[in-house]
């Protein structure tokens, strides 16, 4: 029996972590735009110098970026086809626990009773982080295709974790395009 609890336990501890770890993608894109078109791009330099975020995160964005779209055949051009744009943002999130004082056991004891346990509040916070990545059309500089991913932000003091932890970001949004035409 107690080996079926702490399973159960093991799984459901893992599936939360999972869960947290998870990136949520959403894309949307020009129904009427034919993306077979486009081949070669060019980072848009005037907004990324707007995007508010150190200059090695910053880098480290657009690398896996280039990374993800040289695996899709896209070429770095002086005449792109698409500039890339990115744009950033972030939230704090608050958590808050509360143990309403109810105690766990058999039989009968005066703290386990509702109002008499000890109530305890838990407050915790996170970074929950956003990545928007546009894709405009150099010919009549028009948004084609904007995707983004957001997803808790892991501090690591670690360069190279950080460089995987965003290419990974970067791969789940970009695996949305081209898109995929109902």
């Amino acid at each position: 029996m107690k080996k079926i609890i702490l399973l159960s336990m093991s799984l459901l501890i893992l599936s939360v972590l999972n869960s947290c770890s998870s990136i949520k993608v959403i894309a949307d894109y020009d129904p009427l735009v034919n993306f077979e078109n486009y081949r070669s791009y060019a980072f848009y330099k005037k907004g990324i110098d707007q995007v508010q975020i150190s200059d090695l995160d910053k880098k480290r964005i657009l690398k896996a970026i280039e990374t993800s779209l040289q695996s899709k055949g896209f070429r770095p051009s002086e005449q792109p086809d698409i500039l890339v744009n990115i744009f950033t943002k972030e939230e704090s999130k608050i958590d808050i626990y509360n143990n309403n004082g109810m105690g766990w056991g058999w039989g009968w004891n005066p703290w386990f009773w509702p109002g008499m346990g000890m109530q305890t509040t838990q407050i915790s916070t996170r970074a929950e982080g956003r990545l928007f990545i546009d894709l405009i059309e150099t010919k009549n500089k028009r948004l084609i295709w904007q995707g983004s991913g957001v997803g808790l932000l892991e501090p690591s003091s670690d360069p190279i974790k950080k460089q995987e932890i965003i290419q990974k970001f970067v791969n789940e949004i970009l695996s949305q395009y081209p898109p995929k035409k109902q």
